[in-house]
């Protein structure tokens, strides 16, 4: 089975897979914290620790080899998920329109239903990381955080929603232009491999595209 990264172990609990966990498991907390108790300062506290843990892991996979084909998957799902759950919840609340959501939501259904597929008649569950989508997904995690501030009729909300909206479509913009990378380099692939049989593709419950 082919992947877009090299891993240094096989491990399931390394810590970088630990704080990929708490990230997951954040995205519930999170929800509840916005939408069953409108406590939105804790909400945007959660959202900015555990968001940071995105750069922390990729850090310590890094400096201690602990890159691993778990880790591969489970930290873009932890985005994925983040900026989906933070995407309905604003919208639910009304602090962003749902046109923003069908942006955003748009270039992982391109990617999921026609990315994915080809990739796997190469053997492939990932492509290599690129810093466009990185920082693409930087933008949205410290946009909405800054939205969620800036829903409110204070000054200095104010400026906190012009940041916000800012990072949110500069960060729309690059989410983009990474998924469209990514199908570029898809065709590579395609290019580049030859398909392999059925029985030898991987899982598509495994199968994230880069991150970002």
């Amino acid at each position: 089975m082919s992947t877009g990264e090299p891993y240094d172990t096989e491990r399931i609990f390394t810590l970088p897979n630990v704080l990929s966990f708490i990230r997951l498991l954040g995205v519930p907390l999170f929800l509840w914290l916005l939408l069953a108790r409108h406590y939105d300062l804790l909400a945007v506290a959660a959202l900015a620790f555990l968001g940071a843990t995105d750069w922390v892991d990729g850090y310590l996979a890094r400096k201690y080899n602990q890159r691993s084909r778990l880790g591969q998957v489970l930290d873009p799902l932890a985005d994925r998920l983040y900026i989906l759950a933070t995407l309905i919840g604003l919208a639910i609340r009304g602090i962003i329109p749902w046109w923003l959501v069908l942006l955003l939501l748009s270039r992982d259904v391109l990617m999921a239903a026609v990315v994915l597929p080809l990739l796997r008649t190469r053997g492939f569950i990932t492509l290599p990381v690129h810093f466009l989508g990185k920082t693409a997904t930087f933008c949205l995690l410290y946009a909405f955080p800054m939205v969620l501030l800036g829903a409110g009729p204070e000054p200095w909300q104010l400026w906190c929603r012009i940041i916000g909206w800012a990072f949110a479509m500069w960060g729309a913009g690059l989410y983009w232009c990474a998924g469209l990378m990514y199908f570029g380099q898809t065709l590579d692939v395609l290019r580049r491999f030859p398909p392999v049989g059925k029985h030898e593709r991987p899982s598509t419950t495994a199968a994230v595209t880069g991150s970002g």
